[in-house]
């Protein structure tokens, strides 16, 4: 007993719903795709769950945020799966993959062929279990990764109201949480081993901020140390968390957020691996050319870099598994991946964005006092990261371009002091850059430079005379406000 596809899409992520879309814009026929996943519902817009679904009142909740409305488009519900011909398999475990005979194996026992496969599985998250953590398994420890966490979450959190809350890692879902929680009424303690939250990207400086920020919010920093322990009740509930030290942390809940992990065993010894995920050339394909992979599951070639990475993040996400579909259907005209790294993040009142690498010195721009402040990272003498709290749409989209363009700074000093007016005043900075922007392509634009004074915004690449002239006047005193 089996049925078989001409494509099938294993996992039900982000990346899932988003190719399931730009199939459907490349008109698959009805019955031609498959989409597995062992959640039990249709795919969704992963961030809801740190953010909005958090939140103590009107949170989110599903069906609201089923993807693709992360992008502004239709919301595909199982309905719209139907309508479009697409099998949606959910609650559905496979147990075993065969990449030369095309076959998955579900723990059901039916056999699912097809004549390519997409790959996007993800990561999951680890737990204290498997670090022989006693007392691990207690039933208000929470882990955020998929619909069922978050549901846990905001169940334990609303059980305990106005207690105590221990927060376990310092990065995008431990900072995330620990904001959702203060909010939720929680007295939250971090704990984390790093020196600094957002070690894998932030410096220290910047790190200070947030952390400042937090703490002017109740939230407490234990950093430098590691958790080895819980003390647990008859109940089977974590009561205190026990540090190296052997220090005492009172807790009525406990969220562990200590990084992921690629969903690659299905796969070892069938496909290439490297950097713990599957490898993948430009258009996404795998060691074997009827395979494909997207999303956290895959280490691609950076072509920006000229080095391979696997980055864990919603845009990834999207745009891979877009440039995975158009690989597909027309392999002949599909450029290679050229993806500008990005990430962001809300909490409370601040939002950030951060686009390109963040290698080498870090220049600081405008005022951390006044949560209005960016940074640069040079590197080899060129701009190849930047960061900006408090910017608008515009503004982030500025500094995309720079992180992008990597053009050269003369002066580290002065670019400290422009900021965000860098690109406005460096034309002939731009210009030397210019030659990179025949390479600089995505799936919704491409950008172009011309030379001439008269179209000096398009040194930055189609942003607005005024959205420049907006942006140097905030950052040298006319105090405009974005809040």
């Amino acid at each position: 007993m089996g049925r078989a596809f001409k494509i099938v899409i294993l996992g039900g992520g982000v990346a899932a719903g988003y190719a399931a879309l730009e199939f459907v814009k490349h008109g698959i026929s009805y019955g031609e795709l498959c989409i597995i996943s062992e959640e039990a519902v249709a795919p969704y817009e992963r961030p809801a769950l740190s953010k909005g679904c958090l939140l103590p009142e009107d949170a989110a909740t599903l069906p609201a945020f089923h993807t693709c409305v992360g992008i502004g488009v239709e919301r595909q519900t199982p309905k719209w799966y139907k309508e479009h011909g697409i099998e949606l398999a959910l609650g559905t475990h496979i147990k075993a993959v065969d990449v030369k005979l095309k076959t998955l194996l579900s723990a059901a026992g039916e056999t699912i062929t097809y004549k390519t496969l997409i790959i996007a599985t993800g990561a999951r998250v680890l737990r204290l279990e498997e670090f022989g953590v006693s007392g691990a398994d207690a039933k208000n420890i929470c882990y955020l990764r998929d619909w069922n966490d978050c549901k846990k979450l905001v169940e334990v959190t609303e059980q305990c109201q106005g207690g105590m809350a221990v927060v376990i890692g310092g990065g995008y879902i431990g900072m995330e949480c620990a904001a959702a929680l203060v909010t939720n009424r929680m007295k939250v303690t971090m704990v984390f081993p790093e020196q600094h939250c957002m070690a894998r990207l932030f410096t220290s400086e910047i790190a200070a901020f947030y952390e400042d920020y937090y703490k002017k919010r109740g939230v407490k920093f234990i950093k430098g140390t590691v958790m080895t322990a819980f003390e647990s009740d008859a109940e089977k509930k974590v009561r205190a968390v026990i540090l190296k030290d052997k220090k005492r942390i009172e807790a009525d809940m406990v969220v562990v957020g200590v990084g992921i992990r690629p969903n690659v065993s299905l796969f070892e010894g069938q496909l290439a691996l490297e950097k713990g995920g599957i490898k993948v050339n430009g258009k996404m394909q795998t060691s074997n050319p009827s395979v494909y992979a997207v999303g956290d599951v895959v280490a691609f070639p950076v072509k920006l870099y000229g080095d391979v990475r696997r980055l864990e993040h919603v845009d990834h996400a999207r745009k891979s598994a877009a440039q995975a579909v158009n690989a597909i259907i027309s392999p002949e005209e599909v450029q290679d991946y050229d993806y500008l790294p990005f990430f962001y993040s809300r909490a409370f009142t601040s939002s950030w964005q951060f686009y390109g690498d963040n290698v080498g010195k870090c220049v600081l721009f405008g005022s951390l006092k006044d949560q209005k402040f960016g940074a640069f990272w040079i590197d080899r003498g060129h701009v190849v990261g930047a960061f900006l709290e408090g910017g608008n749409k515009d503004e982030y989209a500025s500094l995309a371009t720079l992180a992008r363009l990597q053009p050269p700074v003369k002066d580290i000093e002065m670019l400290a002091k422009q900021g965000l007016a860098f690109p406005f005043f460096h034309k002939e900075t731009m210009d030397q850059a210019s030659p990179l922007l025949s390479s600089v392509k995505s799936t919704s634009q491409q950008f172009l430079l011309e030379p001439s004074s008269s179209y000096l915004i398009q040194v930055c690449a189609g942003i607005s005379v005024a959205v420049g002239v907006s942006a140097f006047a905030f950052w040298y005193g006319k105090k405009r406000r974005r809040w």
